[in-house]
């Protein structure tokens, strides 16, 4: 997996008991989406044209406990392109062992302008297959 976002821990990831708290795992997840999207993909084309990604499904594992202090390192990979929807795996592991932290698949659609989900096809399927790379 390439491992593109690399995040510290901080104090204000962690929650009561000192370590991630589950919901900032959703963000580093994100944010490692949006730095392949951004690199792979044009996105403002895709806007101009009235194209939105939407997330319809997350389905997240928690392995291990990232206490603050540790740096951990989130990829992303395509799983799939389905008729109408994308699935990516996602990973974030601890630097400097490699053990994962936390995994995920992630499903989103991509909403066309009448707001309906768009069929992966022509030029939409070929701008989706760059997340293959």
């Amino acid at each position: 997996m390439d491992y593109r976002t690399e995040i510290q821990i901080r104090g204000y990831h962690a929650d009561f008991y000192g370590h991630v708290n589950n919901a900032r795992y959703l963000e580093f997840f994100e944010e490692d989406r949006w730095a392949r999207l951004e690199n792979l993909i044009d996105l403002r084309k895709l806007v101009a044209k009235g194209l939105v990604f939407l997330v319809v499904n997350i389905n997240v594992n928690y392995r291990r406990a990232v206490p603050v202090g540790e740096t951990v390192l989130v990829g992303t990979t395509l799983e799939k392109i389905g008729n109408k929807s994308v699935a990516l795996n996602q990973e974030i592991v601890f630097k400097e062992t490699k053990e994962v932290a936390a995994d995920a698949v992630v499903t989103f659609v991509i909403r066309d302008a009448d707001g309906r989900a768009a069929v992966m096809e022509g030029d939409l399927l070929e701008e989706i297959e760059k997340l293959a790379i």
